[in-house]
């Protein structure tokens, strides 16, 4: 089958099928949501390769920067355990893998025999690095030569799968997301599985994988990038009431964070496809007044021109 070249969009969905982008809490650079937990363990959110932010979530998987809003302790403490972690790393690993955390090499260590732990960290250290500086090609080329060596690993699998999904590889995408959520045991990326799907105009698909995370449920983050997906998803199949009972945002928050922009940005969509301007145009003005550069405003602004005076 041919590899479909388009490419992921950066904001929850577009009528063109292509991806919303849910890959940031897997965050590749993406825009997707975050839960702001590690990817290839309990509660992950993005592939430990992207070091930008997490999941978005984020060289080697490094730890996100978070940011602090709370008290100058708080800062503290998490300054310390940041340090804590820098101190606990292996002082014996070569190469790109000196920046991966205990807890990818712990995993590395209990699924690859030992004569090719070495080889293994080292190529993941370096395909998490391309990960990180969007060089997806030279991520998925380490990767793949990591799995040679430890197929059985989750965050490998994970990080070459986040490296497929941004260069709209959608084949390798699923295979290797898929295989990350069998041996992870998550949701994490079950979004991203979704936006894939869409992209491959496999409807079906899209509603058992929504049937799925409906079912499993996960963090609040991931739930908010499935909604996303889906309802881009319906947008696109012409279900746009459907899709308003799903991003139906109620109350507006006074101080949106990203997800909630990502979601009150196809909410907005959604209103315009249904012909209300007046709820769309409330959405467009928030996300706006909260991020002037917000990536795709002028597909929505053109959508709202659209809608049909008098309605």
């Amino acid at each position: 089958m041919a590899k479909d070249n388009r490419k992921p969009s950066s904001r929850g969905g577009s009528s063109s099928r292509k991806p919303s982008g849910s890959s940031k809490y897997g965050s590749s650079g993406g825009r997707g949501g975050s839960s702001g937990r590690r990817s290839g363990s309990k509660g992950s959110s993005r592939p430990a390769s992207s070091g930008k932010d997490s999941s978005g979530g984020s060289g080697g998987p490094r730890k996100p920067k978070k940011q602090y809003s709370a008290t100058t302790r708080d800062v503290a403490q998490a300054e310390y355990a940041e340090y804590a972690e820098k101190q606990k790393r292996r002082r014996d690993l070569q190469g790109a893998a000196v920046n991966l955390p205990n807890w990818v090499i712990e995993g590395v260590e209990r699924v690859t025999p030992r004569d090719r732990v070495a080889a293994t960290l080292e190529a993941l250290g370096a395909a998490s690095e391309a990960l990180a500086d969007g060089k997806f090609q030279a991520a998925i080329r380490h990767g793949n030569r990591a799995k040679a060596l430890s197929p059985s690993d989750a965050t490998i699998r994970e990080t070459i799968g986040i490296a497929a999904y941004r260069l709209g590889d959608w084949k390798t995408a699923l295979t290797e997301l898929r295989a990350y959520r069998r041996i992870a045991g998550e949701t994490t990326h079950l979004p991203i599985e979704m936006d894939v799907l869409r992209a491959q105009g496999r409807s079906k698909d899209v509603e058992a994988a929504w049937e799925e995370l409906q079912k499993r449920r996960g963090h609040g983050l991931v739930m908010n990038e499935g909604k996303i997906v889906y309802a881009s998803f319906l947008i696109d199949e012409g279900r746009a009431d459907e899709a308003w009972k799903i991003v139906d945002p109620g109350r507006l928050e006074q101080n949106p964070n990203e997800g909630h922009l990502r979601l009150y940005y196809v909410a907005a969509r959604v209103a315009a496809a249904r012909g209300d301007r007046a709820t769309a145009r409330q959405l467009s003005d928030a996300i706006i007044l909260s991020d002037p550069s917000f990536p795709g405003y002028e597909q929505l602004e053109s959508e709202i021109a659209a809608i049909p005076s008098g309605d």
